[in-house]
């Protein structure tokens, strides 16, 4: 194994399918220091092939496979490119923790399973670093959601003895972490329902853009009230306790689909899902067994304004940031925390909570590819 101290790197392509953001973390001391950061976007070709692979019931053997090397490769060249930036030789470097790309997230199905592709053994052969991934796949095994994993890493860096904090991350799947000032209260940590995933297809299939800058198409529609009661009536998920987890695969274009009315104006459409998002957020916050001072989001989401508007509004009392407040730039916090869940799984220490995934016991995350 690489010995090369506390230089990790964190890859995590997420579930709204844009791309790879990577981060190359020092845990040498606290805070950890970001050496560097940035995302690479899937090529258009590979982001389709992903979308497609997600939305389908079924696909090839080949198909898949060929997929799952290619992102091993992908990976690869972000990390070269990472550490050419960055100006820090390989040999610096730990441990990579490679998130993968979920297709797949079925905790509650007979049996339960996860699948992420991104072949590590690829990624740890190109870059020449120790890799760790499949880091949801033993705590699915006992018994878990094995999602969010986010929520460890999160007591690690934000946890205030101070104030009690929510963590809000907004990805394609958005979720929450809650972090009470005193250590003796447990935390908790849940998937609230779609953070980006349904707004980002809906604009592309009406606007042809990947996503809604600043939620301005959203900002210029008109929320429908009884569609947006609907969605929220008649969705079992958001009712259920936690611990709970989700995906896109759950919370697709047919699931949208399939709750429109017979006519609709797209922006005003764009302008409600926005509203989904930030009322079932809300709605989580408001069941946690405190009320925090603070809530710092993170996540794609953390770029739309229009939707921190509406959390603000759903939110009175409570202090709405992006945790650039805390010194972590919001797109990142997830890559690093898989640098640091690979550093936990380096010095065998556990990375899931069980009070949060629901797993019978602590255990280590992740498996070890060696570079050599």
């Amino acid at each position: 194994m690489n010995r090369g101290g506390e230089i990790y790197i964190g890859l995590m392509s997420g579930t709204s399918l844009d791309g790879v953001d990577v981060a190359i973390v020092d845990f040498a001391s606290f805070p950890p220091r970001v050496l560097h950061c940035h995302t690479d976007a899937y090529a258009p070709e590979l982001r389709a092939a992903l979308q497609q692979l997600c939305r389908e019931q079924s696909t090839s053997l080949d198909a898949l496979f060929r997929l799952d090397a290619r992102l091993g490769d992908t990976y690869a060249g972000s990390v070269e490119r990472a550490l050419r930036a960055a100006g820090i030789d390989a040999s610096r470097i730990t441990a990579i923790g490679c998130h993968g790309q979920t297709l797949r997230h079925s905790p509650d199905s007979d049996p339960p399973y996860t699948v992420q592709v991104g072949d590590p053994n690829r990624l740890a052969a190109r870059a020449g670093i120790d890799t760790v991934a499949d880091f949801r796949g033993k705590d699915i095994a006992l018994g878990g959601e094995a999602a969010p994993l986010a929520p460890a890493y999160h007591r690690f860096l934000f946890h205030s003895g101070d104030e009690d904090r929510a963590v809000i991350n907004i990805g394609g799947i958005a979720n929450i972490t809650w972090l009470p000032a005193d250590p003796a209260v447990p935390m908790l940590g849940f998937d609230t329902g779609p953070g980006n995933t349904l707004l980002n297809y809906w604009i592309e299939r009406h606007q042809g853009t990947a996503f809604d800058a600043n939620g301005d198409w959203a900002r210029g529609g008109n929320l429908d009230g009884e569609l947006l009661a609907d969605f929220i009536a008649g969705e079992p998920y958001f009712r259920a306790a936690a611990p709970k987890s989700t995906g896109t695969e759950y919370f697709s274009p047919d699931w949208l689909e399939s709750r429109l009315p017979a006519s609709f104006d797209a922006r005003d459409i764009q302008a409600t899902l926005v509203e989904l998002t930030a009322a079932t957020i809300a709605d989580a916050v408001a069941q946690l067994p405190g009320k925090p001072a603070n809530c710092y989001v993170c996540g794609g989401g953390a770029h739309n304004g229009f939707l921190l508007d509406q959390l603000r509004q759903r939110l009175p009392g409570c202090g709405l940031q992006t945790t650039e407040a805390l010194g972590m730039d919001p797109d990142y916090v997830e890559a690093a925390a898989f640098a640091w869940l690979a550093r936990e799984r380096i010095n065998r220490r556990a990375g899931n909570i069980p009070a949060i995934t629901r797993a019978r016991r602590e255990t280590l995350l992740g498996a070890i590819y060696a570079a050599e």
